[in-house]
């Protein structure tokens, strides 16, 4: 039904449209990541056509490779978390940033009730996805200081992408791993669980609600120059976001992209991605993020933010 609505709604859009060059956007993407789910959906709704957008894409392998494109002029657009905008407008490159998701990993595990307080990980081996200063990594240790533990010295760890963790984990050379999102959800398709859900951490930081992990970033000129068009952006990948949460027949159109063969396990994704789409306002993103931001700075040092220990809040955009 919502489908449908939808498909009406762009249709009348575009018999009233006048004729006229669509407004291009140039994207950087991983295609298997939620970003092309979203633009999958969007094209194949016409929502792009209705916003009057045309939108340019560049399939990326990583998301250091959308970062090169974005800094060396290569795309308008691309998809990372705020806290290497911060960091990169403390160094001097000013970017901006708009939410996306608050879609965030775990400590996952076979037997996830016995890995759920920092002690039960003392003296164990734990896969880390992302490096040692990845964002959720530090955030686990601040949690584990707060009990007394100092994960980095009384566990294992053990660095490595999150595919490699998730199939030391299924083979039980690893007693738990911080996964990624996405591979959160594959592993609790394969029967693990979430041992320590980093939503909780952030609470139990400072946090008040789920906190915006990854946004549309982008440059502040390409604001200035399309802000209009940014704007309508941001409406359409509203708008595929609820397709994809909401509607069955869209999610079956990009549920081949979710990594997971059956139906089962795509609807453990889609749960994910659903709980991920933001719902508070701005105001209170930045208030947490700014809350998250003194503690990730305090462990990670000018090396993770580049020297600045108050999170400069005027990096998250806002629409005019």
């Amino acid at each position: 039904m919502l489908s449908r609505i939808l498909a009406f709604a762009v249709a009348c859009l575009l018999a009233v449209a006048p004729a006229s060059a669509a407004d291009k956007i140039r994207l950087a993407i991983q295609a298997t990541g939620t970003f092309g789910w979203e633009l999958a959906v969007a094209r194949a709704y016409g929502l792009d056509k209705a916003a009057d957008l045309d939108l340019e894409t560049t399939e990326l392998a990583t998301t250091e490779a959308g970062k090169i494109a974005l800094v060396g002029g290569g795309a308008d657009i691309i998809i990372s978390d705020w806290l290497w905008v911060a960091r990169e407008r403390n160094i001097g490159q000013p970017l901006l940033f708009y939410p996306h998701s608050t879609a965030l990993g775990a400590v996952m595990a076979k037997e996830p009730q016995k890995f759920s307080t920092a002690k039960d990980l003392v003296g164990k081996k734990l896969g880390v996805a992302g490096g040692p200063l990845d964002k959720s990594w530090l955030l686990l240790q601040a949690w584990g200081l707060k009990q007394g533990v100092d994960l980095k010295t009384q566990a294992t760890i053990v660095y490595g992408a999150p595919a490699l963790l998730a199939e030391k984990l299924a083979q039980g050379e690893i007693d738990a791993a911080l996964e990624f999102w996405t591979f959160c959800a594959r592993l609790e398709a394969k029967g693990f669980g979430r041992a320590v859900d980093l939503i909780d951490v952030e609470k139990d930081l400072g946090a008040k609600n789920p906190v915006i992990v990854t946004g549309y970033v982008f440059t502040p000129a390409f604001a200035a120059r399309q802000g209009p068009a940014l704007a309508r952006f941001f409406t359409m990948m509203a708008q595929a976001k609820k397709l994809i949460a909401e509607d069955d027949s869209a999610f079956a159109k990009i549920a081949g992209m979710t990594g997971l063969p059956d139906a089962a396990g795509q609807a453990i994704v889609r749960r994910y991605y659903r709980a991920g789409i933001p719902t508070e306002s701005l105001d209170s993103e930045v208030a947490d993020a700014a809350a998250l931001y003194k503690v990730l700075a305090k462990l990670g040092g000018a090396q993770l933010v580049g020297g600045d220990g108050e999170l400069d809040r005027s990096l998250f955009y806002r629409t005019p």
